[in-house]
């Protein structure tokens, strides 16, 4: 059995959205998108408290009225993961029920090694809490006790080419091999409309569980070409030689990034109780 004791949701969170600007602030239903997310992780079983990591200090006042804890981040993060390693040790903490940790110690690494955190996009309003619970639990119950676990999907045959959509090729024991925004693996000599007729194509949902201390040494993993030109921060930590261990689930959760998505979680929330 795994050695995890602890766990805690981090929703890393900015206002400055290249495709969407103040996205996260954007009713859906009667409420925000970011407080849909933020309820809906709250709703998990395992982790301790659910924690608005951000630059914003609007985010941060709202998501206080919300009921929520905020640690204030820097504006220089330049991905989700980032910003919540710039605050791992308060997480950590906040997964144990203690005030602080002093970097450094024997204790603080144990801590860090026995925490789980469990990183969700702001964008996601329809989340499945049962899946952090779930995540949480394989990520638990893991021996020897992975760098990370994602859960993925199986794509549908129109979406293998679809840029916009991550995919994730996967070894026979759930490792995942490599993210990218292109179809993987290529079918050589099929036409690419084909493609889903011969291999299975993941899509990666977008939420992960990390064991702290792989969070408190995200700062000393080198620079990633490979993250820089799909822009994906997951490929940091392939290239760094981590593993990612997947878990497939059925459906994944609608991401929000265009105005077009943004009317389609709309009418959804139409359909979804408590929305």
């Amino acid at each position: 059995m795994g050695l995890i004791g602890r766990s805690v949701v981090a929703v890393p969170a900015r206002l400055a959205s290249s495709r969407l600007p103040n996205k996260l602030l954007a009713k859906i239903g009667d409420r925000p998108m970011l407080q849909h997310v933020l309820e809906r992780c709250a709703q998990a079983d395992g982790p301790a408290e659910v924690v608005l990591c951000t630059d914003s200090e609007k985010l941060s006042y709202l998501a206080q009225d919300w009921g929520f804890r905020v640690l204030m981040t820097s504006r220089h993060c330049t991905s989700g993961s980032e910003r919540i390693a710039s605050v791992v040790a308060e997480l950590a903490a906040l997964a144990w029920g203690e005030s602080a940790l002093a970097w450094g110690t024997k204790e603080t690494l144990e801590h860090l090694r026995t925490t789980a955190i469990v990183n969700v996009q702001g964008d996601q309003p329809f989340i499945d809490s049962a899946m952090i619970t779930n995540m949480v639990a394989k990520f638990t119950l893991r021996d020897p006790m992975p760098s990370v676990i994602t859960p993925v999907y199986r794509l549908d045959p129109k979406a293998v080419h679809d840029p916009n959509i991550v995919k994730v090729a996967v070894a026979h024991d759930w490792r995942a091999l490599y993210f990218s925004r292109s179809a993987i693996p290529h079918v050589r000599d099929v036409d690419p409309n084909h493609w889903a007729d011969h291999a299975n194509y993941w899509g990666h949902v977008g939420t992960y569980c990390f064991r702290g201390d792989i969070l408190a040494s995200w700062f000393c993993f080198p620079p990633s070409p490979l993250e820089d030109l799909e822009r994906l921060e997951q490929l940091r930590l392939i290239e760094a030689g981590q593993t990612i261990i997947t878990f497939p689930i059925q459906s994944t959760s609608l991401s929000v990034d265009t105005p077009e998505q943004l009317e389609h979680a709309r009418r959804l929330a139409k359909f979804t109780n408590g929305a």
